[in-house]
């Protein structure tokens, strides 16, 4: 299979695959790699040479940051919201990566937020570095909810309160937080750490059978039964918040007070409470 992408680099060894963001300057989660990460998903669902998919990034300091929030912007509010029977595109691509017979594993060696903290999550697992790895839901800050399966599988990974915390809070949370809450399966005092486990463990899953690895994914998922009604409501929310003056306000104000910026990306949590206390 031939995987060729703007935004992706991808790299083979036997059957594990490394999918390696790269979208400068902060690897926000822009159209172009929104599609990327769509059609790769798409495509390697098929691949059956493939039994591990590796998520790294290019970049030491980001994951995937967030969600474009100018393309945000852009989002029709022009009719009321309405509740779809089906799931949006983005849920779509997330449970792909949620239910695709390989196992899915995500280096998270720095920030992850908003859309890229409910893409990385809704991977098999997460890796993490002491004092490096971090994430972070600043939706509600802007004036909307996390529209992208945050507020459904935050509460199952983590619990309902704590998914309360992060989401209301709208506050950076720490590697060590993140791994005693079950968020990131463990953290590592450096990159070489990280890397050795995660390349040991997928090389290692990657010697089981493919079915025996996709059965067992898939009666470990059944734990999480009923799922797209909870995504369908969380669909029909975000569309409702999405149309609040809040939410327009404040997401323009985030741009304004340097959301997307590197230096602004680097401070996410002290952003969101600076820009909702600017009011």
């Amino acid at each position: 299979m031939n995987y060729e992408f703007d935004t992706l680099q991808i790299d083979t060894a036997g059957s594990v695959l490394t999918a390696t963001i790269n979208n400068p300057p902060v690897n926000v989660m822009t159209t172009q790699l929104y599609m990327d990460l769509v059609n790769f998903t798409s495509q390697v669902e098929q691949d059956e040479r493939i039994k591990v998919v590796v998520f790294d990034s290019a970049d030491p300091d980001f994951f995937i940051a967030h969600f474009d929030v100018e393309a945000i912007l852009e989002f029709p509010i022009d009719k009321p919201a309405e509740k779809s029977a089906e799931m949006s595109d983005f849920h779509l691509m997330c449970e792909r990566v949620r239910k695709m017979p390989k196992a899915t594993i995500v280096k998270m060696a720095g920030r992850a937020g908003g859309g890229g903290n409910e893409f990385a999550s809704s991977c098999d697992m997460r890796y993490g570095i002491r004092g490096k790895t971090t994430i972070n839901q600043m939706e509600v800050a802007l004036g909307i909810l996390p529209g992208g399966t945050g507020t459904q599988r935050l509460p199952r990974l983590v619990g309902r309160g704590r998914a309360m915390e992060i989401c209301l809070g709208s506050d950076d949370i720490d590697a060590e937080t993140a791994e005693s809450w079950g968020y990131l399966n463990r953290i590592f005092d450096t990159r070489e750490g990280l890397d050795r486990f995660v390349d040991d463990l997928a090389l290692r899953i990657s010697a089981w059978p493919a079915e025996a690895i996709g059965l067992c994914k898939a009666s470990i998922n059944n734990a999480e039964m009923p799922w797209e009604d909870g995504l369908l409501e969380e669909a029909y929310l975000f569309q409702q918040t999405l149309r609040s003056d809040g939410a327009q306000e404040n997401m323009r104000r985030a741009m304004a007070m340097g959301l997307q910026t590197r230096e602004g990306e680097m401070r996410m949590g002290k952003l969101c409470r600076e820009f909702g206390e600017a009011d």
